[in-house]
């Protein structure tokens, strides 16, 4: 694809805002990608869904769209198999193509946005599973060198929302491919997480297909989670922050109702999402943009927000979750 200038990357974003590039240019191949980088010059953006990003200003360099393809077996047995997928990939798209096919243990990831080149990167996760569970390998260019380097588990240094590729290795490299592993025979389902066993039990369903659980994963996402199609947004804002048992038992104290989530001998892992709303934010409307009405981690764009404005209300939440609860939040999301 021939370089674009000046380009918009309103539809490149789920948050839909406007922002433009100096040059953008989509490759759907390591080929074509490695011709980009030997004769680039400018400071490089890499986009795969625009679904973990927040743009606050024009971009005065290369946008550079990964939309490499390709979902193609390595290895087959009558237990698992062995699967390469193209980054460029949409991730939904690969967890339906799996269920299909009845390969498990991506079920609870169904409908998490963006592309599969993303998912190791922000080790993304739901409803109690991990992308490092199915994670075999990955082939990623480097920038510089245009070297081909394979990236095996231990390499990538997963932890919750973490991976190298967020610190010693950030910038330095585009991934290209993900190489997953999935079981075929049956496998122990993880129900227990969130509302999944609630969905099951209303639809009558008591023992779940892998199909049967990415449904009713589909369904709570849907009910709680705006369509970027309609609001933009880019799923959940904030990580859920861990925090030290002894803290939180001290909140308990005067919170009676705060969740949390044992993580080690030591520490407790609180949803975002609750303290947020403990702070008076869901719903919250500032203009174009603001908190959504069914979710408070999620922040959106109702339609001509900017992405400044959605950092200020992210730095205002953040401040009051501090003033409140002494806890600090971290964001998922990019800022660009």
């Amino acid at each position: 694809m021939e370089i674009i200038k000046e380009a918009s990357l309103k539809s490149y974003n789920t948050f839909g805002l406007e922002a433009k590039a100096k040059f953008f240019q989509e490759v759907k191949s390591e080929e074509a990608l490695k011709n980009v980088l030997q004769n680039n010059q400018e400071e490089l953006l890499i986009l795969g869904g625009g679904s973990n990003i927040l743009l606050t200003k024009d971009f005065d360099g290369l946008v550079l769209k990964n939309s490499i393809e390709g979902i193609d077996v390595i290895k087959e047995s009558d237990d698992y198999v062995i699967v390469k997928v193209g980054a460029g990939v949409i991730w939904h798209d690969f967890v339906l193509y799996a269920i299909e096919k009845n390969w498990g243990g991506i079920e609870n990831l169904s409908l998490i946005p963006g592309t599969v080149g993303a998912a190791p990167m922000q080790n993304i996760g739901a409803y109690g599973v991990e992308i490092k569970e199915v994670f075999e390998s990955l082939e990623a260019i480097h920038i510089k060198t245009l070297d081909k380097k394979v990236f095996l588990k231990d390499e990538c240094e997963f932890g919750y929302r973490e991976s190298v590729f967020k610190h010693t290795a950030k910038g330095q490299y585009i991934i290209t491919s993900v190489t997953f592993k999935l079981t075929k025979k049956e496998h122990t389902l993880n129900t227990s997480y969130g509302a999944i066993k609630e969905i099951l039990n209303q639809n009558g369903i008591s023992h779940p297909t892998i199909k049967d659980v990415s449904d009713a994963v589909i369904q709570i996402r849907q009910s709680k989670l705006p369509d970027p199609k309609k609001i933009g947004n880019a799923g959940s804002f904030f990580k859920n922050p861990t925090i030290d048992k002894l803290d939180y038992e001290m909140l308990k104290l005067e919170y009676q109702d705060i969740p949390g989530y044992v993580v080690s001998e030591n520490e407790v892992k609180v949803p975002a999402g609750w303290l947020i709303e403990k702070c008076g934010w869901k719903g919250e409307k500032r203009g174009n943009i603001g908190v959504h009405k069914n979710q408070a981690l999620v922040l959106v764009n109702y339609g001509n927000g900017s992405g400044d404005e959605i950092k200020q209300l992210a730095i205002d939440i953040r401040e009051s979750v501090i003033s409140k609860f002494g806890i600090h939040l971290m964001p998922e999301v990019n800022f660009i």
